[in-house]
């Protein structure tokens, strides 16, 4: 059971007696009636052959105040997409499958690359990014719920507490950011965010001073959870990025559009478990070697837009800073597992610590070296203003290959 306590500025709903997941379902159908909502879903097709997944649809299935959901499918061939389809079948929702990878949107986003609009990279960015378009194009919804599909732990219940901050009309939040204790099988868990991103922050307000961004930040208990959910508006004038900076760099973009008071974070989950990357300390490619090179150029870029003015001196500030920190965070974590009963490898986590301070440094260098890097995907408020028409295109595409391969 949480607390009530309201730590930075950003509203925190808590878990506090463990509502009937029923009454809240109730009054989501209640709220379907003048608020639509949606769920969408980037998946990889290997997620299809996973443990999690099934599991994922099984619990949608029994929700009945959904208008739509949106799956967005990477790494599929055309078998895989029409095994995809079959496999969505027990979903009693209206549910669309994009199949990224399929000639018709292919052809879509050569346009778009055409323009220089299309998504750098592909990744779980691009395809949230289609998602939503395929969301504003649709016209269904009025509010958006996205989570991941390697969630072992999932019940339903996360969605209901995920979506009901945009979706009751008498609240007023643009978006909510959903959060959990990341321990699963006697182990605490999710190292970026404890041993990066938290000291990362608290380095940089030592080295730089006070900014409001970085109390912002600061404020959210799991910024890096890939679960959250929004006003469909929220969709026109967003970028994201199409790294591992997404959740960060979504994360700016709100700190960028909205004022405080119209972003909340929620408790979702008492227990929460997905799959883990590899540390892969040898290559700054792959694993979380490349997600904490990624997460640390979002927060130097979206300083840099606050007047920050960074050098070689200044990451090697910051690096010392944060190495002293997140060593007193290895501590810290240490003895909150003992007091849980839970383990915790001293060694492997000031492993991780050592990596992610060679990364900022390596971060810096980057970010330095390239600082035209454009690594956002445009706003649909840019593509629609290129491409008169892409948004119907897309719906048009979606809806052929359903149309064909179901």
């Amino acid at each position: 059971m949480g607390d009530f306590y309201q730590n930075g500025i950003i509203t925190t709903l808590h878990n506090l007696k463990q509502r009937p997941l029923e009454a809240m379902e109730d009054e989501l159908r209640k709220f379907s009636k003048t608020r639509p909502m949606a769920l969408v879903l980037p998946s990889l097709f290997s997620e299809l052959e996973g443990d999690a997944l099934p599991n994922i649809v099984n619990e949608l299935s029994k929700v009945d105040y959904l208008q739509e959901i949106v799956i967005g499918l990477d790494r599929a061939d055309e078998d895989q997409y029409r095994r995809a389809l079959e496999f969505f079948k027990p979903l009693k929702q209206n549910f669309k499958v994009l199949w990224n990878d399929g000639p018709r949107l292919r052809a879509i986003d050569q346009r778009l690359k055409d323009e220089g609009l299309s998504p750098m990279e592909a990744g779980k960015g691009r395809n949230v990014w289609f998602c939503l378009g395929y969301v504003l194009a649709s016209g269904q919804s009025q509010s958006v719920a996205l989570h991941d599909c390697d969630i072992v732990t999932y019940d339903r219940s996360l969605l209901a507490r995920l979506i009901y901050p945009v979706a009751n009309p008498s609240f007023n939040y643009e978006f909510c950011k959903g959060f959990y204790a990341r321990v699963a099988n006697g182990k605490i868990h999710g190292r970026v965010s404890r041993l990066l991103v938290t000291p990362l922050i608290r380095a940089l307000k030592k080295t730089l001073g006070h900014y409001d961004y970085l109390d912002y930040i600061d404020s959210f208990r799991y910024p890096l959870a890939g679960e959250f959910s929004f006003r469909t508006d929220v969709i026109t004038d967003i970028r994201i990025p199409s790294d591992w900076g997404l959740e960060i760099g979504v994360l700016s973009e709100l700190n960028r559009n909205y004022a405080n008071n119209r972003i909340c974070q929620a408790d979702i989950a008492d227990t929460y478990d997905h799959k883990h990357q590899d540390l892969s300390a040898e290559d700054a490619e792959k694993g979380l070697s490349k997600m904490s090179i990624d997460i640390s150029k979002a927060l130097f870029r979206k300083l840099a837009t606050n007047g920050v003015v960074f050098n070689s001196e200044t990451f090697r500030s910051i690096k010392a800073t944060y190495f002293r920190i997140a060593l007193d965070f290895v501590e810290t974590y240490y003895n909150d597992a003992v007091v849980n009963g839970l383990k915790l490898d001293i060694h492997s986590e000031e492993r991780a610590v050592e990596l992610f301070a060679r990364n900022i440094l390596e971060a810096g260098k980057r970010f330095l070296s390239n600082p035209m890097e454009k690594p956002f995907i445009p706003s649909w408020n840019r593509v629609t203003s290129a491409i008169p028409g892409i948004l119907e295109d897309i719906n048009a595409a979606v809806e052929a290959d359903m149309a064909d391969f179901q």
